[in-house]
This record gives C-alpha cells, sequence and structure tokens, in this order.
C-alpha cells in the first residue's frame, strides 16, 4: 500500500522541491516562481536566477508551499501562500475581475501551482497536496483559499497546463466556484474556519 504524506517547504526540503519540480512540465525552468514576478521581472530573469529566488522564499519562509512524498519520496508541490505576496494574481485581469476580495488582504491566501512528477502522476497526490495547503493556510490565519483551476470537463489541455489543478480536485475539496476567469477557467474559493 502506497503512503503518501506532505511537509511545508523549509531549508531541509530544498532538494525535495527541486526533485518534484524536476520530474516532467515546465518546474524545473519556472521554479514556481511565476506567481510571485510580474511579466516584466520574469522576463529578466533565467532559470538560475528563479531558483535563486525561491530558494530564497524558502530560506526566509514561511514556506511558500508544500513538498508531498510517496512512500518517502519527493513527488510533488503545491504553491500556496497570501495572495499579495504572489504579485503576478494582482497583475492578472481576469483574476482582479473574477476576484470577490480585496487585491490587498493579506488573509485571503492562494493555490497556484501544482507538480507532479510523470511516474507519481495519477495517485491521488494533488488531493492530498490541496489538503494539506488548506490546513496549513488555515493554521496560518488564512481566511479564504482561493484557486484557478482548469474545468477539464469543459475544455481539453494539455498536462503541462494543469498546473493550476483540476477543477474536480478543487470541488472533492470543498471549494466552491465564485467566478470565471476565463471559459474552462473558473476561480473557486473556500471559507476557512478559525
Amino acid at each position: 500500500m502506497t503512503t503518501i504524506t506532505t511537509k511545508a517547504a523549509t531549508p531541509a526540503e530544498w532538494e525535495d522541491v527541486q526533485r518534484t519540480l524536476t520530474g516532467g512540465g515546465d518546474g524545473a525552468s519556472c521554479q514556481c516562481v511565476w506567481p510571485v514576478l510580474r511579466n516584466k521581472d520574469w522576463n529578466a530573469t533565467n532559470k538560475e536566477q528563479r531558483a535563486g529566488i525561491l530558494r530564497d522564499e524558502i530560506t526566509t519562509g514561511p514556506p511558500p508551499g508544500i513538498v508531498a512524498y510517496v512512500d518517502g519520496e519527493a513527488a510533488g508541490w503545491i504553491r500556496i501562500g497570501p495572495r499579495p505576496e504572489q504579485s503576478r494574481l494582482a497583475y492578472t485581469r481576469a483574476i482582479v475581475a473574477a476576484t470577490q476580495e480585496p487585491l490587498d488582504d493579506s488573509s485571503v491566501w492562494a493555490v497556484t501551482c501544482f507538480s507532479v512528477r510523470r511516474e507519481h502522476r495519477g495517485q491521488g497526490l494533488n488531493a492530498a497536496l490541496l489538503a494539506a495547503a488548506v490546513d496549513y493556510a488555515r493554521a496560518s490565519g488564512a481566511r479564504i483559499v482561493e484557486g484557478y483551476p482548469v474545468d477539464t470537463a469543459a475544455v481539453t489541455v494539455s498536462s503541462s497546463e494543469l498546473f493550476h489543478g483540476a477543477l474536480s480536485t478543487f470541488v472533492a475539496a470543498g471549494f466552491s466556484v465564485v467566478g470565471e476567469l476565463r471559459s474552462g477557467r473558473p476561480l473557486v474559493a473556500t471559507t476557512l474556519d478559525a
């Protein structure tokens, strides 16, 4: 029987984070800093600089994400944190138009990226990562968690476009659709108990 565990990404998990981001998809070059950089800043960086940005985030804390392990092996990653700290979101017109929450409210957290190594896909890691992320947000004082998934029942996308997560994963975790970014891309949210 497979055992899935999760840990917040601290400096001790740096190599595990790197393992999760280099198992297929764009994680190796993106380093999951796309959500924290505006377009002009993103375009001015390379892979090594992005890795440095992520390492600095993890080193200074609080952890910007969660690592999932399958039988002790690093297998997946999710970015979760206060929405204002993920600066691209406030400059994404579709999110600005769809959200019901003030953009500068640090009690609103956002899930912006999933990365699962190819050999561990289809094992429920995204659900485990999302559950751990919501628990982490709740324990950190978040009031609401938003996500920007893909509705795979409405649109066909490549696996590389699923870094946003699938709508079905969010709905199964108790999120509700509260807006639409564009066709097939809802904005979902869940309100957390104190």
